[in-house]
């Protein structure tokens, strides 16, 4: 869940528009107008706005001088950085085509590190009421965003009272909310019993993640894990054990191999913070294993077992687990199949909870595990599927968007493959973090 994981390049001036009909699609859902190149041509002025709210939260708005009326809301990854003063960058990979298609664009840095959700609800409201009073309120609202900004982005929708909010787009989003948080405890006391005894290996802090004083570093931790597991270490160059070691966790913590270092930084510092920040659950557990079946008989005899505080679960539910009191918001979601950190059945848990009406959900196909790691045309179909669908053409299918991203690698310069698969069946969230 980092901060503005994707990327579009902006390898072209975006003064000139050319417009694109999908000619492949079943259903006609959209008229593409996207940016070519015009050399020699400057962009038109953009009013940039920048400030800190009332709670600490920085924010930088941009807005055209053709200005349509409408503005879009960008919502960044996770990460445990103090807040900053923002930049360009930091509106969004879309931001530059948004831009040229005329609508405003507005991000926040969140007042809060880490899992932010407990205040980000007020940090876009206050951005909001911000720009209500330079520019007047906008016709209509789309929220986006990445990763956590996934999860922002639907409490945003359900909580937020952001105007006139008539789409919204996530990208490989943290849209089970809480329950990542689950699969993390998991991991962390999985991680305790198999590195139990193994000098250089044992990770103090259990189900806190780490000890709330602990000064413990990223490359300590990452150290640590590869001396239980050899993860760091070419598979030749692993003892017997270590293998052994590797090939449990990641079985019962059903993650792959590339993502165990960065997950176990989730399971260790990222829970930390959750837990010992006296903003956020002060130092209480939000989540619990009491009764958790791992499938695995020494697991389930030595695993550490703790139950969360109910003030500090109900606490973290609410800050934020969907409920689906969506509205009328059309909702576009995109995922890749393999995604280790915020896994694709996030999209399965969402869609239990937002009517089918609502939403619609592509599934990129990858060949190695990757964290929001779309294509230039994959990124840029879904935001102009939910543009179409915003403007009144019929709700788009995963085949349509497939079907507009090859048309726009086709016709345009922004780079593929397209690899949305039509008829990919999300697993369920059960069968990869274990209920409770």
């Amino acid at each position: 869940m980092v901060r503005n994981t994707i990327k579009i390049k902006n390898t072209v001036n975006w003064q000139a528009f050319s417009c694109v009909r999908s000619l492949i699609l079943k259903l006609t859902i959209l008229s593409l107008c996207l940016a070519t190149a015009s050399i020699g041509r400057a962009q038109p002025p953009i009013t940039f706005m920048n400030g800190m709210t009332g709670g600490g939260a920085f924010y930088l708005i941009a807005v055209p001088e053709d200005w349509n009326g409408d503005l879009v809301i960008w919502n960044h990854g996770f990460t445990l950085d103090a807040p900053e003063p923002l930049t360009k960058e930091d509106l969004g990979p879309l931001a530059p085509i948004q831009l040229d298609e005329r609508y405003a664009v507005a991000a926040s840095s969140f007042r809060q590190a880490g899992w932010a959700l407990f205040k980000t609800k007020n940090d876009l409201q206050n951005m909001f009421g911000e720009f209500k009073d330079q520019f007047g309120e906008p016709n209509e609202v789309i929220i986006t965003g990445a990763s956590l900004g996934g999860a922002v982005t639907a409490q945003a929708i359900e909580k937020a009272n952001l105007g006139n909010v008539v789409g919204a787009y996530s990208l490989c989003g943290a849209v089970a909310g809480s329950r990542n948080w689950d699969g993390a405890l998991d991991l962390r006391l999985i991680y305790d019993v198999v590195a139990a005894g193994i000098p250089g290996a044992e990770i103090p802090g259990g189900a806190e993640g780490l000890p709330e004083d602990s000064i413990l570093t990223e490359f300590e931790i990452a150290m640590a894990v590869n001396v239980a597991t050899g993860v760091l270490l070419s598979p030749t160059f692993r003892t017997p054990d270590q293998a052994a070691n590797l090939a449990t966790i990641l079985a019962l913590a059903r993650i792959p191999e590339n993502f165990l270092i960065k997950d176990m930084f989730y399971a260790t510092l990222n829970m930390s913070d959750l837990v010992h920040d006296k903003h956020k659950l002060n130092s209480r557990l939000g989540t619990g294993n009491a009764d958790v079946d791992y499938g695995d008989n020494k697991i389930n005899d030595s695993i550490d077992r703790v139950s969360p505080h109910p003030g500090a679960e109900n606490r973290l539910e609410r800050n934020f687990t969907p409920t689906g009191d969506v509205g009328d918001t059309k909702i576009i979601a995109i995922h890749t199949d393999k995604d280790g950190l915020v896994v694709v059945e996030n999209e399965s848990d969402y869609a239990y909870v937002v009517p089918a009406e609502n939403l619609t959900v592509a599934i990129a196909v990858e060949d190695a595990p990757s964290h929001c790691d779309f294509t230039e045309a994959e990124a840029l179909a879904g935001w102009e599927s939910l543009r179409a669908w915003i403007a009144g053409f019929p709700q788009p299918t995963a085949a349509d968007i497939q079907g507009v991203c090859v048309d726009i690698e086709n016709t345009t310069s922004f780079e593929g493959p397209c690899r949305f698969v039509p008829g990919f069946v999300i697993p369920d969230m059960d069968e990869r973090i274990r209920p409770r």
